[in-house]
């Protein structure tokens, strides 16, 4: 059976991470735009991060081209933005594609394994996100409307406070 653990990811640095190094630890996903109507939410997620960071909360940026072209970027462009206008200190991943055949892996699984609205196997849009519990199951899928302090509840429970 698959986890989340059994995926790697690059960083927006290229460094390639294993997921498996959060094991016992509460993952939030989102896949991130620079240039979109929910891009504010960085500033949302940032506060998750140093809020709930120390009780074993990962937030983990996946950035997205594929919705309206809006990160268009490179990947150091994209950390630039994020550190300049949101003061992001959470980890940011490399540019991902989130749809189709050149899906990351990891968002060809969470998709799979927490379908959006009528079971679709899709993401709608940028700022979707997927929390993780400690034990590595998917808890819940949020839509991008879902600001990141409405999941607080959500997130304290994951943690176990």
């Amino acid at each position: 059976m698959t986890t989340i653990y059994d995926f790697e990811a690059q960083q927006i640095n290229g460094k390639t991470v294993s997921l498996d190094q959060f094991r016992g630890k509460a993952m939030l996903i989102v896949n991130t735009a620079s240039a979109c109507g929910f891009t504010p939410q960085f500033a949302g997620l940032e506060e998750l991060h140093k809020t709930y960071g120390p009780k074993g909360l990962v937030v983990l940026g996946f950035p997205c081209n594929q919705f309206g072209a809006q990160d268009s970027g490179t990947n150091d462009e994209i950390s630039d933005f994020c550190q300049v206008n949101y003061g992001v200190s959470f980890t940011m991943m490399a540019k991902v594609d989130v749809n189709g055949t050149s899906a990351h892996p990891l968002y060809q699984w969470l998709c799979k394994e927490a379908p959006g609205l009528l079971g679709s196997k899709s993401i709608k849009w940028n700022f979707t996100k997927f929390l993780i519990a400690k034990d590595g199951t998917v808890l819940k899928r949020y839509a991008p409307t879902d600001t990141p302090k409405s999941l607080e509840a959500d997130i304290e429970a994951a943690l176990g406070s």
